[in-house]
């Protein structure tokens, strides 16, 4: 059983780790301000970045769905680990050796570390017999496609022997356990016992966005072989086919950088792409392109615009032309422009690679068709456009896809190409399309009002019932606007994010002024009690364990929220005067409260009068130095 990770270990680790690193692993990230970054949330759908990252206090924060915390959360959230394995694979990577109490373990047995070693072992067992006389099968497959030897190597191709198990007794000999085995997909049971799952098969390693591999590709080479011409790894803890994208490790920054992804069908289109010069090339693993494909490159690619863009290659023939409708009917849900490429002679990239060169490639992603048009076309395709019937019938088709056209500058383009197309008078087509535009939202409108007729009528207040949805986590976003909560936020998030650069002084009387809005004026004094103890600095985690619970994702967020726009020069000032105008607005209270107090006191109690009159003096002086007059 594994022991307790020693609490300085830990915080050493995280220490020493950027966030940013971790989190950009799968989240393009952008600038939002000094020491801020921003990008599409990964835990939940959204158009617009409202993901941030504090790589200087090691913090994230989503103002969408509320999902915060710091780099081990992260991995938690997104690789579905344990605290401690998050711990260890951090560790790891800045090969940090961790202690553990009553003389434990790494809890690397039976989860997700162990799968991952189990297919790193196996990644190197099958590239080494890419090598063996056994394999030449498998170099020569890949030579009749143009990949040499260092073309297999860079992709990590390997070869599976035509063995009943020799792949398992490799493993077993290195301590990895059939239970293990079975588990990251490597061996099947039959009546026999244990077996190698891929056996006399070209191996493709399948990565994560991490580079970390999850999982196998194998390719029939043999006549005898009786399986798929495909064999990939089944389901498993680590390896989930419908958020896998084949290539993606070693596209993922080309994609943040040019803002183009090319989505390719194959493990040998992925290499013919990369080594042609389209380095943004990748490929679904054993399924169809699908929602969660979506969601993994829309982070990658920071699909926040209409800047971006994203290709669909597909082969000429009928079931290319079917992929092609599948992957339109999911087109809605990128921000970015989508395009389609096929090559005239039908070749999918290997193939065109092999006939044509490295700059054929290149030319068919350059020649990319807009989606629209391609559809359009290909729904033309099904009528008889010399008929009437069949030109009334065709345009009955295409103004639907006219008018789902998000972007509105597109579709008049668009209908007047369709109007050419079709050989029929503008007007008649522009009222085509309006009219399936009205036909749309008029059914969108009765979808909407059935689903409220149903709700309606579900019964309340009962063990039965539906469960509620759940309410939006509370933003910062929706505290009060008036200047005064304005101000006690920007300085708490100040106090938070640079307490060095605020100094001492400035933070101690910035926690002593009076707060208006309730909810900050406990994250005030959180950061009081912090400050108050003397014995640890003022950190996010310090700040979160002083106050209740529920104020915790509220201290995160003053956390993360970014700062004005401002430079790195101009950072210094802008804190400090901000915690400066929250305490000048507390002297100011002062003032008026000894004011009051002075037109209350008897002139004739000369001890009490000027008493009060000095203190009104010593706080004017205050002011004056706190303003630097």
């Amino acid at each position: 059983m594994a022991g307790r990770i020693r609490q300085s270990d830990v915080d050493e680790v995280k220490a020493r780790t950027n966030i940013a690193d971790i989190v950009g692993e799968h989240v393009s990230l952008k600038s939002a301000g000094v020491g801020s970054l921003k990008g599409l949330c990964p835990f939940h759908d959204e158009r617009s970045p409202s993901f941030h990252v504090r790589p200087g206090l090691g913090y994230y924060h989503c103002f969408g769905c509320g999902e915060s915390g710091d780099a081990y959360t992260f991995l938690q959230r997104m690789d579905h680990v344990s605290f401690t394995e998050a711990v260890e694979r951090l560790a790891g990577r800045i090969g940090f050796e961790l202690h553990y109490e009553d003389g434990g373990q790494a809890s690397d047995h039976g989860n997700r570390a162990r799968l991952l070693a189990a297919n790193t072992a196996a990644e190197q067992f099958f590239v080494e017999r890419l090598g063996s006389p056994e394999a030449e099968i498998g170099r020569r497959f890949l030579g009749e496609r143009g990949f040499d030897a260092e073309a297999a190597k860079h992709f990590g191709v390997g070869f599976a022997p035509k063995s009943w198990d020799a792949l398992t007794k490799h493993l077993r000999a290195r301590g990895f356990t059939p239970e293990e085995l079975s588990a990251a997909g490597l061996v099947s049971q039959g009546d026999r016992g244990v077996y190698d799952r891929f056996r006399g098969r070209l191996i493709w390693p399948i990565r994560d966005v991490t580079g970390q591999t999850v999982g196998f590709g194998a390719r029939k080479l043999l006549d005898d072989d009786q399986g798929p011409k495909y064999l990939n790894t089944p389901e498993t803890a680590i390896y989930h086919k419908a958020q896998v994208l084949y290539g993606l490790d070693l596209a993922k920054r080309d994609i943040a950088k040019s803002h183009r992804v090319v989505l390719v069908e194959g493990y040998t289109d992925v290499m013919a792409c990369h080594l042609a010069g389209v380095t943004t090339a990748i490929a679904t693993s054993g399924t169809s392109f699908g929602v969660d494909h979506i969601k993994v490159l829309r982070r990658v690619l920071g699909d926040d615009s209409s800047l971006g863009e994203v290709v669909f290659t597909f082969d000429g023939d009928a079931a290319g032309q079917q992929a092609a409708m599948r992957a339109f009917a999911e087109e809605q849900r990128f921000a970015a422009q989508t395009f389609v490429a096929v090559a005239p002679d039908g070749l999918d990239p290997c193939d065109l690679r092999l006939a044509r060169g490295d700059a054929a490639v290149r030319s068919l992603v350059d020649s990319r068709t807009p989606m629209f048009e391609f559809v359009i076309r290909h729904t033309l395709a099904r009528f008889d456009l010399e008929t009437v019937e069949g030109r009334v019938g065709a345009l009955r088709a295409a103004a639907p896809v006219v008018a789902g056209i998000r972007d509105p500058s597109l579709r008049p383009g668009y209908t007047r190409e369709l109007a050419r197309m079709l050989g029929m008078e503008l007007g008649e087509v522009t009222r085509a399309v309006r009219g399936a535009s009205g036909v749309g939202r008029s059914e969108e409108r009765a979808r909407a009002a059935s689903a409220d007729r149903t709700r309606a009528q579900e019964p309340r207040g009962n063990g039965n019932a539906p469960a509620a949805p759940p309410e939006r986590p509370f933003s910062i976003a929706d505290l009060p606007a008036d200047p005064s909560t304005r101000l006690e936020r920007d300085a708490l998030q100040a106090m938070l994010q640079y307490p060095e650069v605020v100094g001492a002084d400035l933070l101690g009387q910035g926690v002593d002024s009076r707060f208006g809005n309730a909810s900050l004026a406990v994250v005030r004094d959180g950061i009081a009690s912090v400050v108050a103890s003397g014995a640890r600095p003022v950190t996010v985690d310090a700040v979160v364990g002083e106050v209740p619970e529920p104020f915790g994702g509220l201290v995160r967020q003053l956390a993360v929220a970014p700062m004005p726009q401002r430079s790195e020069d101009e950072l210094a000032a802008y804190v400090r005067g901000v915690v400066s105008a929250l305490i000048d607005r507390e002297l100011l209270r002062q003032k008026q409260e000894l004011l009051g107090r002075l037109q209350r006191t008897d002139p004739s109690d000369t001890a009490g009068y000027g008493a009060l009159q000095r203190a009104l003096v010593d706080l004017e002086v205050a002011r004056r130095a706190l303003r630097g007059d």
